[in-house]
C-alpha cells in the first residue's frame, strides 16, 4: 500500500508558476511509475505527465509540454510537479497517482493509488 498526499495547489495569476509536490508513504517509491492527473468539474481525469522509477524517462501531455516539469527524489519519496507559464485552462484539481512497474502510461487505469488531489486555480 502506499499513501500520497498532494500540496502546493493554489490561486495564481495566468503566467505565474506553482510547484505541487507528492508526499508517500508505506512503501518507497522505486518500485512505481508516478504521474500526475488533473480534473476539473464534468469532465474526465486528464494524464498531464508521468516519470519512471528512476526518473530518467518522462511522458508529458501535449498540453503542458514546455511548460510543466516533473521531478522525483526516492530518497525522501518525493514527487514534484513545477508548473510554469499557468493558463486559465490549467486550473483543475491535480492528483498524484503511483502505478506499479517500470513503464510509464497515460491511462489513469493503469494507476493503483491516488491522492485527493490540491487545487489549481489560474485566473486570467
Amino acid at each position: 500500500q502506499v499513501q500520497l498526499v498532494e500540496s502546493g495547489g493554489g490561486l495564481v495569476q495566468a503566467g505565474g508558476s506553482l510547484r505541487l509536490s507528492c508526499a508517500a508513504s508505506g512503501r518507497t517509491l522505486t518500485s512505481y511509475v508516478m504521474g500526475w492527473f488533473r480534473q476539473t468539474p464534468g469532465k474526465e481525469r486528464e494524464f498531464v505527465v508521468a516519470i519512471n522509477w528512476s526518473g530518467g524517462s518522462t511522458y508529458y501531455a501535449d498540453s503542458v509540454r514546455g511548460r510543466f516539469t516533473i521531478s522525483r527524489d526516492n530518497a525522501k519519496n518525493m514527487v514534484y510537479l513545477q508548473m510554469n507559464s499557468l493558463k486559465p485552462e490549467d486550473t483543475a484539481l491535480y492528483y498524484c497517482a503511483a502505478k506499479i512497474g517500470r513503464t510509464a502510461s497515460n491511462s489513469d487505469r493503469t494507476y493503483a493509488y491516488w491522492g485527493k488531489g490540491t487545487l489549481v486555480t489560474v485566473s486570467s
